[in-house]
């Protein structure tokens, strides 16, 4: 079996002829690390939770922040509140939950390809200008995300992209122009 690698590149027809071309990109890994060695009690004191993936959890496996997968059933992952929009000159500040796995050091990055973790959900993508000001969002399926990629990065003052899973509201993933 074999592992995809955390930075991906895709060279279709297609993505030769794309307008803008872009990066999904995951959260850092080091900020998250010191979680996994903290007590129940202790993430409890940080408003966190420790999560062990079971076959229960098929269909709703905790989302990875930083390697943009799902967790696998026996995986930990620790739940916990994270601020992902911070420009502080903007009313659109914002933070929410996030699933981060244990183990995982390298931040995910997709170039001109999205990820099955978002295109296989529900999501809510908010298009910012430089100054942190939303200027355009939209809900719609993940497998449609790559329209609403080139549909808001063909206005110029579209600076970034925010996705959110829109049913749970949870961040998912920034997205830059390359």
């Amino acid at each position: 079996m074999t592992h995809a690698t955390t930075s991906h590149t895709l060279t279709s027809p297609a993505a030769m002829s794309r307008v803008t071309d872009f990066r999904i990109s995951g959260l850092p890994a080091e900020p998250f690390q010191r979680y996994f060695a903290l007590t129940d009690a202790e993430l409890r004191a940080y408003g966190a939770s420790r999560k062990v993936a079971t076959e229960a959890d098929i269909g709703l496996m905790p989302p990875c922040r930083v390697s943009l997968r799902d967790a696998e059933v026996g995986e930990t992952s620790i739940l916990l509140h994270y601020a992902h929009h911070t420009t502080a000159s903007s009313p659109y500040r914002a933070g929410g939950p996030i699933y981060v796995r244990e183990g995982v050091t390298e931040t995910a990055s997709f170039v001109n390809h999205v990820p099955a973790q978002q295109r296989t959900r529900l999501l809510s993508v908010r298009a910012y200008d430089a100054d942190g000001i939303m200027v355009d969002a939209e809900v719609a399926p993940g497998e449609e995300l790559e329209g609403l990629i080139a549909r808001f990065f063909a206005r110029n003052e579209v600076a970034f992209l925010h996705a959110h899973n829109a049913r749970r509201g949870c961040y998912s993933c920034r997205i830059d122009r390359v």
